[in-house]
């Protein structure tokens, strides 16, 4: 490999099932090393967050000597996981993850006794849903107050490894503004932590991390890891922030992610406030916001409709009126917490392949039907659609998506976003630049283009009645 044509940064994603590293030359985006270790998630929706330092190790020790040479580091991390630690900086428990929604009964509560969704929305940004940290905390204190009253520090997944890097654990610690907003108990509105919501929930503002600011760092790594000491540690974010930056995105190009979860997002400059709950009004990396729609079933889902058909997941067929509803881990958009899978209009002629088709069909329907409520009133109604995560990569899940939006679609060839992302972030760091800029310049955004087909209006009426019948059977706990 020849040499680097500026110096090395190191760029983390940390998410539900892995941590992922890539060292990367800031000047050119070209990744000179990468490693990978898994994370176990517990059947509850739990993780150990020590494993995930674990796997920071094994994933920069298969970075080789790339990883000694970094100039500056950040980490990107799953968004709204509760992490509690003691005194020492030991986790108290496992980390409650972003897809546990057992505290939905706690998040109807805070609705209702903090003013109901336009209130939240308007204080907030977001309307909290079973995800959003504030109600694992709620959760927390109402189902184990031993661990809660054991808390010295409260931090997000991404925080927490930034923390082991600069051996910040407990004091001194550091989140960012995208992160942040996503927690319920940081205001878009004021830029700082709402004491109100804190103190409702009973959680002391001194157990949370500084929130820094775009461009400041986080703090330098410690002695005793097998990166530089000293090299600056950026604010790092949270995933979807940081896949953000990794496309270098600029207002109004929608963002479909196909993972574990689905998304859509766009940056705006303007602060969102949906009193419906559709949208999060989440802050970005930067100074702009990131509104944003997040389901829960969508290629997990899809590959277990494949399975239980004894299907391949790109053995989907075209025809037949079924409908597959496929939330199978209940659903936040909708949001519907205690909802299952639901399948409707099975024929003798229905295939294995159209019902495949069907459940396709069901999770792209959910996030197109927010991708409205995500972009600005100015922004390009038949614009193309940016296709990331494992998904994109599928030629079912990209046809369903042109299909269903009537809409042009562009995969990235990049395929580690949120990790080029945190990279730009520490390139940004070190070089005085805006990082989603720094993106742009490394090309993350380029790949295929697919033209627009035309929108298959019978399907989304099919699927929309459907739902909308179904809604009291899929609100049943």
């Amino acid at each position: 490999m020849s040499a680097p044509d500026g110096p090395l940064v190191i760029g983390v994603d940390s998410s539900t099932q892995s941590t992922k590293v890539l060292v990367v030359d800031a000047a050119t985006g070209a990744v000179v090393a990468r490693g990978q270790a898994p994370h176990v998630v517990t059947a509850e929706r739990g993780s150990d967050p020590a494993q995930w330092w674990r796997a920071l190790s094994d994933a920069l020790a298969q970075c080789g000597p790339a990883a000694g040479r970094a100039a500056a580091v950040a980490v990107a991390g799953q968004q709204h996981g509760l992490v509690t630690l003691d005194a020492a900086g030991r986790p108290v428990r496992d980390a409650l993850l972003w897809n546990d929604t057992r505290s939905a009964p706690q998040r109807d509560r805070l609705l209702a006794e903090l003013g109901g969704p336009a209130a939240w929305a308007e204080r907030i940004g977001s309307v909290p849903v079973a995800s959003f940290t504030v109600t694992k905390w709620a959760w927390l204190r109402e189902n184990e107050p031993a661990s809660a009253a054991a808390t010295r520090a409260v931090r997000l997944p991404h925080d927490y490894l930034t923390g082991r890097l600069t051996g910040q654990e407990t004091h001194g610690g550091t989140t960012d503004r995208g992160d942040a907003s996503g927690t319920g108990w940081w205001s878009t509105a004021t830029g700082d932590y709402d004491h109100g919501v804190l103190a409702h929930v009973g959680l002391d503002p001194a157990l949370l991390p500084r929130v820094v600011a775009p461009g400041e760092p986080a703090g330098t790594v410690r002695p005793g890891l097998p990166l530089p000491e000293g090299i600056p540690v950026a604010a790092g974010t949270g995933d979807n922030m940081a896949g953000a930056l990794g496309l270098g995105l600029v207002p109004g190009r929608p963002v479909l992610s196909l993972g574990t979860s689905g998304t859509v997002y766009a940056v705006s400059g303007r602060r969102p406030a949906d009193p419906s709950g559709v949208v999060a009004g989440f802050a970005d990396a930067r100074d702009g916001f990131l509104p944003l729609a997040c389901t829960l079933n969508c290629t997990l889902a899809v590959d277990r409709f494949a399975a239980l058909l004894g299907l391949d997941r790109e053995a989907a067929e075209p025809g037949g009126d079924a409908v597959v509803l496929p939330f199978l881990d209940g659903e936040r958009t909708p949001d519907l917490p205690h909802a299952t899978g639901l399948v409707h209009g099975l024929r003798h002629a229905t295939t294995g392949g159209q019902v495949l088709q069907a459940a396709y069909d069901g999770a792209v329907f959910a996030l197109l039907r927010a991708l409205d409520l995500v972009l600005d009133e100015d922004a390009d109604p038949d614009g193309p659609i940016v296709l990331i995560g494992g998904g994109a990569r599928g030629t079912a899940w990209r046809e369903t998506v042109r299909r269903l939006s009537g809409r042009p679609v562009l995969v990235p060839r990049a395929r580690e976003l949120v990790a080029l992302g945190a990279a730009a972030q520490a390139a940004g760091l070190l070089l005085g630049r805006d990082p989603a800029a720094v993106a742009r310049d490394w090309g993350t955004a380029d790949g295929p283009a697919y033209g627009p087909v035309a929108r298959d209006e019978a399907a989304l009426a099919r699927i929309a009645a459907t739902l909308t019948d179904a809604d009291a059977l899929l609100r049943r706990p």
